[in-house]
């Protein structure tokens, strides 16, 4: 699969206010894995609103997912700045229709890729 532009947000004990990143991930063959930040992410079994995937290696658990047109990807009741790799800023504009980035709500950052 090609690489892909989504929002991870770390859920484990952090009350909907975990780090939060807007980057690439790329997909293992079968969709179920996802590689982020030299991180790797399985797909939960169980489904539920909280977490989709979990850290394979510590076992805390991300919400994982395409981001909203209206740049609101954080849950209503979560709070704190979303990281955005400064690489594919211009991508992530473009794909919810917004001329800058608003820097109340965002952080540049590298994210290795």
């Amino acid at each position: 699969m090609q690489p892909r532009i989504m929002y991870i947000e770390h859920k484990t004990g952090q009350n909907h206010r975990g780090d939060a990143w807007i980057g690439k991930v790329k997909y293992f063959k079968s969709g179920k894995t996802v590689y982020f930040n030299n991180q790797v992410f399985k797909r939960n079994k169980r489904t539920g609103f909280s977490s989709n995937h979990y850290d394979l290696n510590t076992g805390d658990e991300y919400w994982i997912s395409g981001v909203k047109k209206n740049g609101l990807d954080r849950y209503w009741a979560g709070g704190g700045k979303i990281k955005i790799d400064e690489s594919i800023i211009n991508e992530y504009l473009s794909m919810v229709h917004f001329e800058t980035l608003d820097k109340v709500n965002f952080e540049i950052v590298r994210i290795p890729f």
